[in-house]
């Protein structure tokens, strides 16, 4: 009989204690990273182009620290300059992240945004551009959006 109640005791004590880790006393798990990527061509440049060059950008962005991570890769060109620009897909805007090699595919990089420039890259107001001496204004333009 003895056995049994310590038994009990022990089942019963164990039910309780698991009965205390429910989900709802957890707080939210929030999840501050969003994934980015773009397709670079000339095609999206303004004005368009019929540069053959190709590249992508994929990158992170952790919205609490506004801490940007990217990567470029790039072919059929030699950049001479490669920025993240601030403007809406159409426009061309300023540089809000001058890259500081474009020698060799990839670029690699990671920047602190403003606030400013954090939401514009959320709201797909920004883009990749790389350019060359034949394209001092831009060759191949990705505008950065949201996997």
């Amino acid at each position: 009989m003895q056995f049994k109640s310590t038994a009990f005791a022990l089942l019963f004590g164990a039910l309780a204690f698991t009965a205390c880790d429910k989900d709802e006393d957890k707080p939210a798990a929030t999840n501050d990273t969003v994934e980015l990527t773009a397709t670079i061509n000339g095609q999206q440049e303004v004005p368009a182009n019929n540069s053959a060059a190709t590249g992508t950008m994929t990158g992170s962005y952790n919205k609490t620290t506004r801490v940007l991570t990217y990567t470029v890769t790039y072919q059929g060109l030699t950049p001479a300059a490669g920025h993240i620009h601030q403007a809406a897909p159409g426009v061309n805007g300023g540089v809000m992240v001058p890259f500081s090699s474009v020698t060799t595919s990839p670029i690699t990089g990671t920047a602190t945004l403003s606030q400013a420039d954090g939401d514009a890259l959320l709201a797909g107001n920004s883009y990749v551009n790389l350019h060359t001496q034949a394209f001092t204004a831009g060759e191949i333009r990705g505008n950065i959006r949201q996997k």
